[in-house]
């Protein structure tokens, strides 16, 4: 059985089961700079539409109603080690504004996982269309963890801000569906949020000294893995998948 915590705790304090850092979320824009990427101009006016006809009417082209997961935007596409997710939401996909929806597609590869997370502003209903998921979640301090094995078009919710992960436990690639209730659902890293603290706070939350040496943060910083990663010691032997050094 893998539990968050076979998958949290690794990621916390940076163990060999991780390598280098992977690699830097894909992008074409400096966002500080340009937040709103490439349909800055369609964005406004959707927004600013009075009615919903007046919002379809500025959307004239079939071709602006569809979102093509195979060939992306590279700012819709996050890498890692372990795979790739790729999201449409109301920024990459501007047809999404006023319909309350998004969606994500999950590609992992063997053993590899979406890290834990949580989205702030959306449930997630997610189903496996290809291969195996080990999903699980823990919604509020208080209740145990549910956790899942999913299987082939068998699908789980994970409620609005519940930390979350999802693992391939299988040798070959998983392929997983995210639907959303928010064209802008949001999504935040648990273990690269926890190191994003000051130092005395997350040396505090470990215990002192005794665990983690505040002097020692930066460092664990900096091996924290991305979104997707390689993981757990089980699935990397039994697949023949050498771990990373450090």
């Amino acid at each position: 059985m893998y539990t968050i915590s076979a998958f949290l705790v690794p990621a916390l304090l940076a163990s060999t089961a991780f390598a280098s850092p992977l690699s830097k979320r894909i992008t074409n824009h400096n966002h500080a700079a340009d937040p709103w990427g490439d349909n800055a101009a369609i964005i406004t006016q959707l927004e600013q539409a009075p009615t919903a006809v007046t919002r379809q009417a500025l959307l004239t082209d079939p071709s602006d109603w569809l979102f093509d997961f195979q060939n992306a935007g590279a700012n819709s596409i996050t890498m890692g080690n372990g795979g790739h997710t790729v999201k449409a939401d109301r920024k990459e996909f501007p047809a999404l504004i006023g319909t309350g929806v998004s969606m994500t597609l999950g590609f992992l590869g063997p053993c590899g996982f979406n890290t834990p997370h949580v989205h702030p502003r959306s449930s997630e209903i997610n189903v496996v269309v290809q291969g195996a998921l080990v999903a699980e979640f823990i919604s509020e301090n208080g209740v145990a963890p549910i956790i899942n094995n999913l299987t082939q078009y068998q699908m789980t919710v994970f409620p609005q801000g519940a930390l979350h992960t999802e693992f391939n436990p299988l040798c070959t690639q998983s392929v997983f569906v995210a639907g959303f209730a928010s064209e802008d659902p949001g999504v935040r890293q648990a273990a690269q949020s926890f190191f994003g603290l000051e130092s005395d706070i997350v040396k505090a939350a470990l215990g002192g000294d005794g665990t983690v040496n505040g002097m020692d943060i930066d460092a664990y910083r900096g091996m924290v893995p991305n979104n997707v990663a390689l993981g757990v010691d089980s699935c990397l032997a039994a697949c023949g998948i050498k771990k990373r050094g450090v």
